[in-house]
């Protein structure tokens, strides 16, 4: 079974040598991103639409989490706590959706 191993990793290391050095693969350039022609605004309004739909839900949250601490303030502690729980997700939750498009583009450039 090592043996099958071994030959199964040398075929795989001469396929993704570079040209000229007795492999047979080819090397392949890593390029930039690029958006098809005429999509560029289209994904940009889609992305803008789904801030909005995560600003909307973000902020219906955070009232949620509000009316929760209000009506469990008296003998309904846990739904108190359960409102004041909610709130560092639905931070969270806004937080990763104001920051979805800067994190996608610097770990796409990290590849590049």
């Amino acid at each position: 079974m090592l043996s099958l191993a071994v030959r199964v990793d040398n075929a795989l290391v001469s396929l993704a040598a570079p040209p000229g050095s007795g492999g047979g693969g080819t090397q392949l350039d890593n390029p930039a991103p690029e958006a098809p022609a005429g999509l560029q605004e289209v994904a940009e309004q889609w992305i803008s639409w789904a801030k909005w739909g995560c600003l909307v839900a973000g902020a219906l949250g955070l009232l949620i989490c509000a009316g929760m601490m209000a009506v469990g303030r008296r003998n309904r502690s846990y739904l108190a706590a359960e409102g004041a729980a909610g709130i560092p997700w639905t931070v969270a939750g806004l937080s990763l959706a104001a920051l979805a498009v800067p994190i996608a583009a610097q770990i796409m450039n990290a590849t590049s």
